[in-house]
């Protein structure tokens, strides 16, 4: 019998995604786990929670989840049909679903909308000390914003694209730290950036996506600060 991680590995495999694409993948339906935890979970050093294990079937195409993960297969109708048989069964399911007598209702959902702090002066132009202030609107967003986020500010310049355009408005999520590699909104030498934040034995520069920026050396005892990371 296969061990879950294994398992796991081998559908994402199939699937041609590498751990740090499922990761972006999990995060973009609203779970922000890094790469490190999907190797966790396919070493079975840790398993996922029920909310991820499903996200995971789905990011994976997985439908069958007893048979491929072999939970419980001899409870399942399907364990004594071979491959044939499976086929013909899920064929005669799909007819049923087709002819629409046999579908489940489906309840009308309020779509969930919430408040975000929106700070309207862009990154990049201006003192970054904004950030703390209480100089910023309420805006009502829904699903299309992670739910990770905290705030939302525009992007000002070229220096991160193509992944992030002259303003654009991007979402953060609040926190002070950032592995290496993680893109985030900074405050240092009086400015906000957005730029990928990158720590080696030498110390911490801050990156930009478009290769035509220097990237910034931070200085050592300088007034830096880092304020969320970008999700969305």
């Amino acid at each position: 019998m296969k061990s879950f991680g294994t398992i796991l590995k081998n559908c994402r495999n199939t699937q041609g995604l590498s751990q740090k694409e499922l990761a972006k993948q999990m995060l973009s339906h609203g779970f922000d786990v890094s790469h490190k935890t999907i190797s966790k979970w396919e070493s079975n050093t840790t398993l996922p929670n029920v909310l991820q294990f499903f996200t995971l079937c789905e990011i994976l195409n997985i439908n069958d989840i007893n048979n491929t993960f072999q939970l419980n297969t001899r409870t399942n109708p399907f364990f004594s049909l071979n491959q044939e048989g499976q086929e013909k069964a899920m064929d005669y399911i799909n007819l049923l679903k087709l002819s629409g007598i046999y579908n489940k209702p489906i309840a009308d959902v309020m779509p969930f909308r919430r408040k975000l702090r929106f700070y309207d002066l862009p990154v990049s132009a201006g003192s970054g000390q904004f950030l703390d202030s209480d100089n910023y609107q309420e805006i009502e967003v829904g699903d299309e914003v992670s739910s990770h986020a905290d705030f939302g500010v525009r992007i000002s310049g070229d220096s991160m694209e193509p992944q992030f355009v002259n303003g654009q408005t991007i979402w953060i999520h609040q926190q002070k730290t950032l592995d290496s590699g993680e893109i985030g909104i900074f405050f240092y030498d009086g400015q906000a950036y957005c730029k990928k934040f990158i720590q080696t034995e030498d110390g911490v520069q801050l990156h930009s996506l478009n290769p035509n920026y220097a990237p910034i050396i931070i200085q050592p005892y300088s007034d830096f600060m880092i304020f969320g990371k970008v999700v969305g």
